[in-house]
């Protein structure tokens, strides 16, 4: 056995100087691949140092995948560290590189039954120890850092590799240890076999299964490796990449695909990292070509599952996706249907009721895109609406159980996913078309959102309503997610919340990152509706590393106009233009009207916030635009009651009212009570002198049962200023305060400001903000409050920059508001002041 012993300090593994080199080129890269270089160099500053100059242009700028091999990485660190392992002794250096085989890059915890089995003389190891390299630990070896592990493996002989994968080949004979055995079987091969390859291809199915994406993508890689059949091969490679993505390797994934050449799989991951216009192109010419190879038989329309994806917030929600791509958000059913296709015999799928899970298979024999295709899902009850929310075509009677989904209908799924996150109408009648000819409806949140954009509010609105009640606890994933989309377009923010606090849960437990981050986008637009701007800014902070690490760069830009929009609410109006200007760069390089619409209301708000009636006036008529097939349909209802407001101010209310009555017409159908409560709100607007008061009254009635509480505060002001005008002293005076106690509890000063300033125009003084004086970070925003805890921490304004995604500028302007509002000079006092406060913790 290994005696673990008090290792000496091991000391840093970058010197001062990398980490200075690694500070200077990481301003110069987009976030999203700053963060990305830290993470595939184990968040070594020197190897990233090293990694930045031998970047391609493409590569700098985010659009194609970093290196994976570590020689591509940092050769020069690798190098220092295969001198430092060639130094020791040979018996200390078999003993490091069955500690490294045992740990990278799959962990299989086999060390020390490997050691008690070839009877090796852990005493070997007080050498590595010595040297610094290593030491022993309660559970075997501990590398000094992540490069020691590799130069330990890779410093020793073919032999030498094959002989310590036999030996843990060898002891790994426990119960339910078979995917780990088999990977060390793969890893010691000689070269390629068939039989290996299905042993490894099997196992991967087995790992992913369990939710073990890593494992599943390290032996679906290494099966593709040993396979002889090219065909069977690119299968392999279909299915590696999906377990990538899922995992969270983004860059393997894409690298993966762009060796695949395969529209299908390249479009899947563009919806996620790519331009979303492109990724409709290569989708429908997947379908084109599937449908004809694998036509749908006739009858009854055929229908994906209720889990078939709406357009989320990152490119659009992956669920019920490939076995290739798997889901971004669907992990179970894509490793279900992988092990489906990976089976190899071609079985169909057989029908079962609509309460069961139905694995969808696809024929071994097919291409990779048809591997893209296959999926599992879990159809969910008909929902009870009367047309084909594509083609107006009547619906099949529930009592008919849908026919087995092709990989066409799959991709068909995901092309009309990206035809709606574009906002692009011309693409939805493309697709309708399509869907059409095919004979195939995408119901859930997808359907609703494709019948609120041709103006069928009623379709929507049942659509919708059956999507979000799925949202019950121990669900998967992608089904709380729409659930929670679903209900946040409903109106329903607390049903909203709860959906996508489940899905994190749910996510966190099948071990998807890319799920976590896209959950957690959907639960900071909860907090935001529902007034906890401060625990949604740090969520939608949160999402976005999330989203950069795990290489959704299009889910990573929705969050950036989510984060303007939360400054704009609490008035950093900086922080709201740098996050408004990168979300819309990159929305509209990439084809992403929805965060193109948001960042612009963002900015809006704020001119309308800080009482710049005219300019949120203009950009606000473009996001309420009218009418089926104009605008983007979520940020449509978002913007309309604002730019009632500020069209009134302005005195042009024309648009405004026709604006609003599509609104009201929306509100009507899905009933409400907020959306109907903005929508009194916007008559009082409109309404001359006292007519307006019972519209007030009406409003606040409604935002009594609605959960909008920022909104009702909005309405509260509005009301107060029109009674103030009435001369209506006493009741305008409660309503201002009323309002006022709201934006301060918000944390929205701006808004407040507008309260304090109607509350003297009526002679009555207004009371400054209030402020805990035993907790001095309640006079500091949401965004403050993150820098603050990052700057106590130790971290410099580059290192707290390249974490929240702005510029040292910012963050130099934020410390500096810190500083201001908590009356300190220096980061001693800041450290002091958290510590005593409670806001020392970790972020």
């Amino acid at each position: 056995m290994v005696t673990p012993v008090n290792p000496p300090h091991l000391g840093r593994t970058s010197p001062p100087q990398g980490t200075h080199a690694w500070r200077r080129l990481a301003a110069t890269l987009p976030e999203g691949v700053r963060v990305r270089v830290l993470r595939a160099v184990y968040g070594d500053p020197r190897a990233a140092a090293e990694l930045v100059p031998r970047l391609t242009d493409r590569q700098r700028a985010g659009h194609d995948p970093l290196p994976a091999e570590p020689a591509e990485l940092a050769l020069t660190l690798l190098r220092e560290r295969r001198a430092e392992i060639r130094a020791l002794p040979d018996d200390t250096r078999l003993l490091l590189l069955l500690a490294a085989a045992d740990q990278h890059p799959v962990r299989t915890d086999a060390f020390l039954r490997a050691v008690v089995a070839a009877r090796l003389d852990t005493r070997r190891l007080d050498a590595a120890e010595v040297a610094g390299v290593a030491h022993a630990g309660a559970g075997g070896v501990v590398f000094r850092d992540a490069w020691t592990r590799i130069a330990a493996y890779e410093t020793g002989s073919p032999a030498d590799r094959r002989d310590v994968h036999r030996l843990l080949v060898r002891v790994l004979r426990g119960e339910g240890e078979t995917p780990w055995r088999s990977w060390h079987r793969g890893a010691g091969a000689l070269g390629p076999s068939g039989r290996l390859a299905a042993e490894l291809g099997g196992a991967a199915d087995r790992a992913g299964a369990a939710g073990r994406l890593p494992l599943a993508r390290a032996l679906a890689e290494r099966a593709a490796a040993l396979c002889p059949d090219p065909s069977e091969r690119t299968r392999l490679l279909a299915r590696a990449a999906g377990y990538a993505w899922q995992s969270g390797d983004g860059d393997r994934a894409r690298r993966l695909a762009a060796a695949l050449s395969d529209d299908a799989l390249s479009g899947v991951l563009a919806l996620r990292a790519g331009n979303a216009s492109e990724a409709f192109d290569a989708l429908l010419t997947a379908v084109a070509s599937q449908s004809s190879a694998a036509p749908t038989a006739p009858g009854p329309a055929t229908t994906a599952a209720d889990t078939a994806p709406a357009p989320s917030a990152g490119g659009g929600t992956a669920a019920c996706t490939s076995a290739a791509v798997g889901t971004a958000a669907y992990a179970s059913a894509a490793v279900d249907a992988a092990t489906n296709a990976s089976a190899g015999d071609g079985a169909a799928t057989t029908t079962t009721p609509a309460t069961t899970t139905t694995p969808s298979t696809v024929d071994t024999a097919t291409t990779a895109s048809a591997a893209v295709g296959a999926a599992t899902a879990t159809p969910a009850p008909v929902v009870p609406t009367p047309l084909n929310p594509l083609t107006s075509a009547p619906l099949f009677p529930a009592s008919l159980a849908p026919a087995p989904l092709t990989p066409a209908l799959h991709l068909l799924a995901r092309a009309t996913e990206a035809a709606i996150y574009t906002g692009d109408v011309r693409r939805l009648r493309e697709a309708a078309r399509l869907a059409d000819r095919l004979g195939v409806v995408p119901p859930g949140t997808l359907s609703g959102l494709v019948a609120a954009f041709d103006g069928r509010y009623e379709d929507a609105r049942d659509l919708l309503q059956a999507a979000a009640g799925r949202g019950g606890p121990g669900g998967d994933p992608t089904v709380l997610i729409h659930a929670g989309i679903a209900a946040l377009l409903l109106g329903d923010h607390t049903r909203a919340a709860t959906a996508t606090v489940r899905a994190v849960a749910s996510a966190r437990a099948r071990g998807t990152p890319v799920t976590v981050a896209q959950a957690m986008e959907f639960r900071a637009y909860a907090d935001f509706w529902t007034g906890r701007p401060r625990a949604g800014e740090a969520t939608a902070a949160d999402a976005l590393w999330q989203a950069h690490a795990t290489g959704q760069d299009n889910g990573a830009c929705h969050l950036q106009a989510a984060l303007a929009m939360f400054a704009a609410l609490t008035a950093d109006a900086d922080v709201c233009r740098e996050r408004a200007a990168t979300a819309r760069s990159y929305a509209l390089a990439h084809g992403l009207g929805l965060p193109a619409a948001l960042a612009r209301w963002a900015l809006a708000f704020l001119d309308l916030s800080s009482g710049r009636y005219a300019a949120a006036a203009t950009r606000l008529r473009a996001l309420a635009a009218f009418g089926p097939g104009h605008g983007h349909r979520a940020i449509r209802h978002l913007a309309t009651p604002h730019y009632v407001e500020a069209a009134v101010r302005t005195g042009d209310t024309r648009v405004a009212r026709v604006a609003h009555a599509d609104y009201h017409r929306w509100a009507s159908a899905v009933r409400s009570p907020d959306d109907l409560a903005l929508s009194a709100r916007c008559r009082a607007l409109l309404a001359p002198g006292e007519e307006a008061v019972d519209h007030y009254r009406t409003a606040l009635d409604l935002h009594a049962h609605g959960t909008r509480d920022f909104e009702r505060a909005r309405t509260e002001l509005l009301f107060g200023s029109a009674l103030r005008r009435l001369r209506r002293r006493t009741e305008a005076r409660d309503r201002l305060h009323s309002a006022l106690e709201a934006f301060d509890s918000f944390g929205a000063p701006h808004c407040a400001a507008q309260a304090r300033t109607e509350l003297r125009a009526l002679g009555t003084p207004a009371a400054p903000a209030p402020t805990a004086p035993d907790n001095p970070t309640a006079r500091l925003t949401a965004q403050q409050l993150l820098v603050a805890r990052m700057a106590a921490e130790g971290a410099t304004n580059r290192e707290i920059a390249a974490r929240l995604a702005l510029s040292p500028r910012t963050i130099d302007h934020h410390l500096r508001g810190v500083f201001t509002r908590l009356g300190i000079r220096s980061r001693i006092e800041l450290v002091r002041l958290l510590a005593e406060s409670g806001e020392g913790g970790s972020c």
